[in-house]
C-alpha cells in the first residue's frame, strides 16, 4: 500500500469523534485532533509530537468545527463513522457540500460495513484508546496514512454556470440598451471562463442560451473537481458565476488508495488492443479494450490494476508488442506451445463476461498462464512464512528467477528480520558491529542501484526502439491512409457511375416502352383520322374500318355525355358498353339520333328498349359479332363484321316482322269469328 507521511503535506488533517451528546439531539460536542505538518528539521517546535506532525486537541461544537474546517481547509476530515456528523443522508449530503474545495470526508473504518476502529488501528500500528479524544487522534493518523474510504455524494464533474446578476427590468426609454449591456457582459464573462478552462487543459461541454445583445446564461460541464477548476463562485454587477459539483444518486465510498497486488496480465495486440488482469488465485480482476489507446495508455491501465509478474500471449511466437510490455514490467513471459484454438478459448473463458473477441483472447492467455503456474504458486505459498507477502515471494521466484529460499531471505533482511547469517558474523569486526551492518546495508543498496540503473538503461533502449517503431508505423500509417483515401475516392466514383448507369438504363427502358405505346396509338389515330374525313370513303377504301362511338351505359345521362363529348349524329355506329336497364324514353332518345347500328356490350336490352329500336328499324348487334377495338376514348370496328352482323339482324328482323304479321292476322281472324258467333248465341 502506498503511504504518504504528514511531512509531505502542506495541509492539516482533522480527526473527529463525538465527545458528548447525540448528533440527532441538541448541540453535540466533538473531540477534535488536528495534525499539522511541520518541517522534519523543526524538532524543537512547541507542542510537536516528534518531527512528523504538530498535534492540537480540543473539544468543539458542531458550529465551531465547521468554522475551523472553513478556516483551515484540511486535507481530510477523518472519523470512524460518517453519520456522527449528520443525522441522515440528506444532512450528510449538505455537510459534504459545505466542505471547502479539496477537503475530503474520510471514514477510516471501511465502506458501507465498517470495521471496529480498534481493529483497523491495530492492523496499521496506530495507538488507540477508547476515549473520544484517543479515537479522534487514531482516525486522524489513519487518514494521514491514507487508510480509509472517502465519503462522497458528488461525481468528478462540475457545473459552472454564468448567468445574469440582475433582472432586465420591466421596461423604459433605455430598456433595450440596458438589456443589451447585461447580455453582452454575460457573453464576455462566458468567453473569459471558457478561455481559463482551455488554459487549464480541462475537458468540458458548453451550453449557451442566446438572447438579445449576447447571452442570457451559459453552462459549462467540466470533467474535474471544483478545486481543479480555475473559476470560483462570484457575483459582480451584471454577471453571476456559480460552481457546483454534479450530485450522485446516493452516498458512495471510494478508497483513498488502491492496493497494487501481484497479477498476471494477458495481452492481445492489434488494431484493437485488449488486456486482461487475473489474480494469483485465478480470479478475473479487470478487462480492457480500445481501438485508440496507445502503449502508454494500456501501460497506465495495467499499473492501476496491479504489478504484473507474468505477461502472457495466446499465440506462438510471442508478438513483439507483448514482449515490450513484458520487458517494461520486468515480468516473466508465457506463451502456448501452439496458437490457442478458438474453441479452447471459449471453454476456458465460459464463466467470465467480456465485451468482444479481443478481450476473450487476452483473458484466455492470462488464465492459461495461471493454469500453467498454479502448482508452482501453491508450492511457493506453502514455503512462505506468514509474516511475508506471498505475492512478493512469488514475484521474486517467477519474475526474478531466484529460489524460494533466496527470495525469503532477501525479503526478511529488507523487513529488518533476523539479520544476516551466522557465516557473515564470523567475517565482521567484533569491535565495530554497527559499522559492519551499515556497510552491508550500503552494499545491498549499491547492488540495488546497479540493478535499477541497468533496468533504466534497458528501458531507455526500449524507448528508443519504440520511438523508431512509432516513426516507422506513423510513416506506414500515413501511406496506408493515403492509399485508403485514393481507394475510397475510386469506390465512391465507381458507385456513383454505377448508380448513374442504372438510372439511365431504367430511363431508356421506360422511354422505349413509351415509344412503343405511342407508335401503336399513332397508327390507331391515323385510322381514326381517316374515318373522320369527309372523303373517308376514298381515303379508307380498302381499309375495311368503321368509326364507333362509345356510350358507357344505356342511360339518358350517358347518352348526353357522349353527345357532348363527340356528338351523336345520323349514321353513327354506337357501342353500348352496358346495354341493360334502358326504358322507353332512353331508347327513343337514342333512336332520335338515327344511328346506323347499335353494338350491344354487356347486359341485355329491356323488352321496351328492344321494341322501340326494332320499330325504328335500328339494327342491334352483339359485340361478339362485331369486335370493337378501342384507343382511349376512340374506337373502330371492321366494316365487314358490321355488315355481316347487320345482314343477320335484317334476316331476323324480317322473320320477326312476318311472325308479328301472322300473329296479327290470327288475332284479327279470331276476333272476327268471335264477332259472328256472338249474335247467333244471343238469338
Amino acid at each position: 500500500m502506498t503511504t504518504r507521511t504528514i511531512r509531505a503535506r502542506d495541509r492539516p488533517v482533522f480527526g473527529v469523534d463525538v465527545h458528548s451528546g447525540d448528533v440527532r439531539g441538541d448541540s453535540p460536542s466533538y473531540a477534535l485532533v488536528i495534525l499539522d505538518p511541520v518541517d522534519e528539521d523543526d524538532e524543537d517546535a512547541p507542542d510537536a509530537d516528534g518531527p512528523m506532525a504538530r498535534v492540537t486537541r480540543d473539544v468543539v461544537s458542531f458550529r465551531k468545527l465547521c468554522r475551523l474546517i472553513d478556516d483551515r481547509e484540511p486535507l481530510y476530515v477523518a472519523t470512524d463513522n460518517a453519520y456522527e456528523l449528520a443525522a441522515d443522508k440528506n444532512e450528510l449530503v449538505g455537510f459534504l457540500r459545505s466542505l471547502p474545495d479539496g477537503t475530503r470526508l474520510v471514514q477510516v473504518t471501511g465502506a458501507e460495513r465498517p470495521e471496529p476502529l480498534s481493529r483497523v488501528a491495530s492492523r496499521h500500528g496506530i495507538p488507540y484508546g477508547k476515549k473520544p479524544m484517543k479515537e479522534a487522534e487514531a482516525s486522524a493518523r489513519l487518514a494521514a496514512a491514507n487508510v480509509g474510504h472517502e465519503v462522497t455524494a458528488f461525481t468528478d464533474e462540475t457545473t459552472v454556470k454564468v448567468s445574469r446578476g440582475r433582472s432586465t427590468g420591466k421596461g423604459g426609454w433605455s430598456q433595450d440598451r440596458y438589456t443589451r449591456r447585461i447580455h453582452g457582459n454575460v457573453r464576455k464573462r462566458t468567453r473569459q471562463v471558457q478561455s481559463k478552462l482551455k488554459e487549464a487543459n480541462l475537458s468540458f461541454e458548453r451550453d449557451v442560451t442566446e438572447k438579445y445583445g449576447g447571452y442570457a446564461n451559459a453552462t459549462f460541464t467540466v470533467e474535474a473537481r471544483p478545486e481543479d477548476i480555475p473559476v470560483s463562485d462570484s457575483r459582480a454587477g451584471d454577471v453571476r458565476v456559480e460552481v457546483e459539483r454534479e450530485r450522485r444518486d446516493g452516498i458512495e465510498y471510494e478508497p483513498l488508495v488502491k492496493r497494487r497486488d501481484r497479477v498476471i496480465v494477458g495481452i492481445d495486440p492489434g488494431t484493437t488492443t485488449a488486456a486482461a488482469v487475473v489474480g494469483l488465485d485465478g480470479t478475473v480482476h479487470a478487462l480492457y479494450s480500445s481501438r485508440t489507446g496507445d502503449t502508454a495508455e494500456v501501460t497506465e491501465w495495467i499499473v492501476e490494476q496491479g504489478r504484473p509478474i507474468i505477461v502472457a500471449a495466446d499465440v506462438e511466437p510471442m508478438p513483439e508488442t507483448v514482449e515490450k510490455f513484458r520487458r517494461s514490467f520486468d515480468a516473466a513471459g508465457w506463451r502456448p506451445t501452439t496458437d490457442l484454438p478458438v474453441d479452447e478459448k471459449l471453454h476456458r473463458t465460459r464463466e467470465a463476461s467480456y465485451d468482444n473477441d479481443h478481450e476473450r483472447d487476452a483473458l484466455a492467455a492470462a488464465l492459461y498462464a495461471y493454469d500453467d503456474h498454479e502448482d508452482q504458486f501453491e508450492r511457493i505459498a506453502a514455503k512462505t512464512p506468514p509474516r511475508l507477502d506471498r505475492g512478493a515471494v512469488i514475484a521474486g521466484v517467477v519474475a526474478g528467477g531466484s529460489s524460494v529460499e533466496a527470495v525469503i531471505e532477501e525479503l526478511s533482511e529488507d523487513d529488518g528480520g533476523d539479520g544476516g547469517s551466522g557465516d557473515g558474523d564470523d567475517e565482521t569486526d567484533p569491535t565495530e558491529p554497527e559499522r559492519t551492518e551499515e556497510e552491508e546495508t550500503i552494499r545491498r543498496l549499491r547492488e540495488r542501484v546497479d540493478r535499477l540503473e541497468s533496468h533504466a538503461e534497458s528501458l531507455e533502449d526500449d524507448l528508443d526502439e519504440r520511438d523508431d517503431r512509432i516513426a516507422e508505423l506513423e510513416s506506414e500509417l500515413e501511406e496506408a491512409k493515403r492509399e485508403e483515401r485514393i481507394e475510397a475516392r475510386t469506390r465512391r466514383a465507381v458507385s456513383r457511375l454505377e448508380r448513374e448507369t442504372d438510372r439511365l438504363e431504367r430511363e431508356r427502358d421506360e422511354a422505349q416502352e413509351r415509344v412503343a405505346d405511342l407508335e401503336r396509338k399513332v397508327e390507331t389515330l391515323k385510322e381514326l383520322w381517316r374515318l373522320d374525313h369527309s372523303n373517308f370513303g376514298d381515303v379508307a377504301e380498302g381499309q375495311g374500318l368503321v368509326s364507333v362511338k362509345v356510350v358507357e351505359q344505356f342511360t339518358l345521362d350517358a347518352l348526353d355525355a357522349a353527345d357532348e363529348a363527340y356528338g351523336l349524329v345520323a349514321g353513327d355506329v354506337v357501342y353500348l358498353r352496358d346495354a341493360s336497364g334502358a326504358g322507353r324514353r332512353t331508347a327513343e332518345r337514342l333512336a332520335e339520333t338515327e344511328p346506323r347500328a347499335v353494338i350491344r356490350g354487356e347486359g341485355n336490352l329491356s323488352d321496351v328498349a328492344d321494341e322501340v329500336l326494332f320499330e325504328r328499324a335500328i339494327p342491334v348487334v352483339p359485340a361478339d359479332a362485331v369486335p370493337v377495338r378501342e384507343v382511349d376514348e376512340l374506337a373502330v370496328a371492321s366494316e365487314d363484321d358490321l355488315a355481316a352482323a347487320v345482314d343477320d339482324w335484317e334476316e331476323r328482323a324480317e322473320e320477326r316482322r312476318r311472325d308479328e304479321k301472322a300473329e296479327r292476322i290470327d288475332r284479327i281472324i279470331s276476333e272476327h269469328r268471335a264477332g259472328r258467333t256472338l249474335p247467333e248465341t244471343e238469338e
